[in-house]
């Protein structure tokens, strides 16, 4: 039979080993408790790091992408520039295409000149027409028909490349006269490391040999471009002004190829044989 003291030890014991049980448990609860504390302010520092990078980031793209909207010390970051062109001349654009590049009617070994009357300003080139005859040949061709009156030009490049890209009736990138022209001059001296100078008017195309149009590009600053498109035209001071004009108001998406902001139409395109 066990004693009275025994009996009174053993309890003693029992009672330490429960005590002993509730701290562990206890401690075990509250290294837990820590634990997820710990993670959520974990979660809630990583989520703040992450939403004030991307603020910091969202206001540099505001700012790049108003940066060629600031062009008067009174402009906003939330206003748009100002159109710095004027209105369009009355009248409609030709809708006659033909299935066959025109017969060559240029004189090959003499000088020719385009001018394209716009709203924003008239642009001179002169014309690469021995380097370039065929492409010569077919804006002769265009432009005496009328082909470029009162066309838009649809598009803008601010990143990468910077050119303004004209030529076609429908202002969506997408038309042109019903033929196509043989690719030329993709030697040219001034294409060097696949880039096409600020000043050079080239043939815009599909992407595939000798799938040029109507479509051009003017470019206004240097641009790194393969040579892929026929260069035959450079133009003049006077037009990279206007260019320049053109380029500083923006284009309408933000990303730096778009349609212009400025209301740029070719009233008038006409080739001449100096």
């Amino acid at each position: 039979m066990v004693s009275q003291e025994q009996r009174r030890r053993q309890l003693a014991r029992e009672k330490f080993l429960r005590q002993q049980q509730r701290r562990t448990s206890a401690r075990r609860k509250a290294n837990m408790r820590n634990s997820v504390i710990a993670s959520v302010l974990g979660v809630v520092v990583i989520g703040s790091v992450a939403l004030y990078t991307t603020g910091v980031l969202k206001n540099d793209d505001d700012k790049k992408t108003n940066a060629s909207a600031d062009v008067t010390p009174s402009a906003t970051p939330s206003s748009k520039a100002p159109d710095p062109c004027a209105k369009p001349a009355a009248g409609s654009i030709a809708k006659e295409t033909w299935k066959k590049e025109p017969a060559m009617s240029i004189d090959t070994s003499a000088k020719y000149t385009m001018k394209l009357a716009t709203t924003c300003g008239d642009i001179g080139i002169a014309l690469k027409t021995s380097a370039a005859p065929h492409t010569v040949n077919s804006f002769d061709f265009l432009a005496a028909k009328g082909f470029f009156d009162h066309t838009k030009c649809h598009r803008l490049t601010t990143n990468g490349i910077y050119v303004l890209q004209c030529g076609d009736p429908t202002g969506v990138g997408s038309g042109g006269p019903g033929y196509t022209i043989p690719d030329e001059n993709l030697k040219d001296a001034s294409l060097k490391g696949n880039k096409y100078p600020a000043g050079t008017v080239a043939m815009a195309n599909t992407g595939q040999k000798h799938t040029g149009g109507s479509q051009f590009f003017l470019v206004y600053k240097d641009s790194p471009l393969p040579p892929s498109y026929t260069p035959f035209g450079t133009i003049d001071a006077a037009g990279l002004k206007v260019l320049d004009k053109i380029a500083a108001a923006g284009e309408n998406t933000g990303a730096g190829d778009g349609a212009p902001n400025a209301t740029v139409v070719i009233n008038k395109a006409t080739v001449t044989k100096s």
